[in-house]
């Protein structure tokens, strides 16, 4: 079961400089727009933001953004977690968009009144909001806020996704039972990042001989044991790039790279960016 958290929402009004291009971000972002007019638009086509639709960027979904003179909205952006590691979106890495009915509209603006304070920045400088610990800020309110709030603000996100999987051409991706071995070493290495991971030592906890544990992970999850590791490390590096203001080095260290060049070197390998890059575009990508 996929399960979405809350990270900032905030009500704002845009201009020209709301102008980005080649974001991929790896958190989901939705919005509704009640006045002016914007666009979004990749290589699969153009978007146009206008008043009285709701839009959906699915996480790690290539996208430019665009305002030529004002456009006000709501957004709210929140992470997805699943057991498995598969997003509820995995076949829709598309910008989608809606008609907001009132009960949407309803929904969006709870969701924003159950949360307050949950901006992602507090100005638009991005020199300013870089230095904030966005993620561990955030995670502490969520933390702090009442169960039944952070309940029903989970519900809210819920139902208004189901609204854009009622899309005549939304795909559901396809999901096979995964071995329980592999499945307790995916629990494993999505906690232990920091640790050092090895085929051998995942082998020993599920009581295989390394190759035929390596094998069996593969046919379950379409990667070999450590690139799997790889990819997961990478994906937490690109979170902590863009929600803290950690140097380099430290990321390293918290993703369980031996070495920044290390990480450095693979990190380029699967988002084809540098650090510095990826950081720099995607902190000003925040902006709403």
């Amino acid at each position: 079961m996929n399960s979405f958290t809350l990270l900032n929402t905030d009500y704002v009004q845009l201009n020209k400089s709301w102008h980005y291009s080649n974001i991929k971000s790896i958190f989901y972002r939705l919005y509704y727009i009640d006045g002016g007019e914007g666009k979004l638009y990749n290589d699969t086509g153009t978007v146009t933001l206008e008043d009285g639709h709701l839009y959906l960027i699915p996480s790690f979904t290539t996208c430019n953004y665009e305002c030529r003179s004002k456009l006000s909205q709501y957004y709210v952006q929140f992470m997805e977690g699943s057991a498995d590691g598969i997003s509820l979106f995995a076949a829709n890495r598309r910008i989608f968009k809606i008609p907001a009915s009132a009960e949407d509209i309803n929904c969006v603006k709870r969701i924003l009144l159950l949360n307050p304070n949950r901006a992602i920045k507090t100005s638009y400088n991005p020199r300013d909001y870089e230095k904030n610990d966005i993620l561990r800020s955030y995670q502490d309110m969520n933390n702090l806020i009442p169960p039944s709030v952070f309940m029903e603000t989970c519900g809210l996100l819920m139902q208004l996704l189901s609204r854009f999987m009622a899309a005549d051409n939304f795909q559901i991706a396809e999901r096979t039972m995964i071995h329980p071995k592999v499945m307790d070493a995916i629990n494993f290495i999505q906690t232990n990042l920091l640790s050092s991971i090895t085929v051998e030592g995942l082998a020993q906890r599920a009581n295989q001989h390394p190759d035929y544990f390596s094998r069996l992970f593969l046919k379950n999850t379409g990667e070999r044991p450590l690139a799997y590791v790889q990819l997961k490390r990478v994906e937490r590096a690109q979170l902590l790039l863009i929600t803290t203001d950690l140097p380099f080095y430290k990321i390293a260290e918290e993703t369980g790279f031996e070495s920044l060049s290390y990480l450095s070197r693979i990190f380029r390998n699967h988002t084809g960016q540098t650090l510095s890059d990826y950081k720099r575009q995607n902190l000003i990508s925040q902006s709403g």
